[in-house]
């Protein structure tokens, strides 16, 4: 067991499948809990792919989290979409607005909507001067030109069955604001000075993972920040929490409870532990115990926080 005051929690009937195609990235975000940037090599292969439309066959997953790096990189991400919406599955592609404008990918707007994948694209403050400073000069610029042809193409606008919801991370060791209310400031600002649109913010806390931990180390902010995290554990999010009902892969197609186990490489008790062993004969998922440690209270601190924003 590890030595770790979180609760023990245990799996529902997995729904999500969530896959990281790999750590490439057009962009080095400050906060990013997989080390992800342009320089990172590690790409899921077309036989791992091919294993994950397999999965979603066997085991009837809702939906299909796609995610990154940017996955949009992957040479196989529109074989991957195009053939999981052959299984007829809500596909979510995890975006982070600019790639959209990156030369060679100025076509993927009129293939995501044609397709009608889910976005959720990462918009940490509406304003530019914040954005920069977590992302990089000339972010927000870049981003706000996508969400513009987003609209464009149909996206958040009613009837067209096309969805982006935005996300929102704190600039520093703080939990997130009110999602209700920080949705209204965004849904005013970004509608009032670029007329955009879009269908709902999520809030999510950064996690003590990888390069925002190492930030963290740097400033001595990690204990306080861990101290925040553990003070504020809300037990009612507990049930709520992503990992109670998704199976999250890896760029090598590696098993894990969640995507912020999967950076830590923890796997105490998932079994089977490879996406082959997984396809291989049909096996009970559920109410099999998730492996925790500290970082767990990063999803329940406050409002709580998961892939699908604030649960309560």
């Amino acid at each position: 067991m590890r030595d770790t005051s979180f609760p023990r929690i245990y799996r529902n009937n997995p729904e999500v499948l969530q896959v990281n195609l790999g750590y490439k990235c057009n962009q080095a975000c400050g906060h990013c809990h997989v080390n992800a940037g342009p320089a990172r090599t590690e790409m899921m292969t077309k036989e791992t792919i091919k294993n994950i439309l397999e999965a979603i066959s066997i085991y009837n997953f809702n939906v299909l989290d796609i995610t990154g790096g940017a996955p949009e990189m992957h040479e196989d991400f529109e074989y991957l979409v195009t053939n999981a919406k052959k299984l007829k599955i809500e596909i979510i592609d995890r975006c982070n607005l600019t790639i959209l404008k990156e030369t060679g990918y100025e076509h993927l707007i009129n293939f995501l909507s044609q397709n009608k994948v889910k976005i959720v694209a990462s918009l940490p403050c509406y304003l530019e001067e914040n954005v920069d400073l977590q992302r990089g000069k000339g972010v927000f610029k870049k981003s706000i030109q996508a969400l513009i042809e987003l609209n464009k193409a149909g996206y958040a606008e009613i009837g067209t069955e096309l969805y982006i919801d935005l996300v929102y991370n704190p600039q520093g060791p703080v939990l997130p604001p009110s999602q209700k209310e920080l949705e209204i400031a965004y849904r005013n600002h970004l509608y009032k000075e670029y007329g955009i649109k879009f269908n709902n913010l999520l809030v999510l806390a950064n996690m003590p993972i990888n390069r925002f931990s190492d930030q963290l180390q740097k400033e001595n902010k990690l204990k306080s920040y861990m101290n925040l995290l553990k003070e504020t554990h809300n037990e009612s999010n507990l049930s709520l929490v992503m990992c109670t009902n998704t199976i999250s892969v890896d760029w090598q197609g590696n098993l894990f409870d969640c995507d912020f186990n999967q950076q830590l490489r923890i796997n105490d008790h998932l079994t089977p532990r490879t996406l082959k062993e997984l396809i291989s004969k049909k096996i009970n998922l559920k109410n099999k115990e998730i492996t925790v440690d500290d970082h767990c209270f990063g999803c329940t601190a406050g409002s709580g926080s998961s892939c699908g924003g604030a649960l309560s």
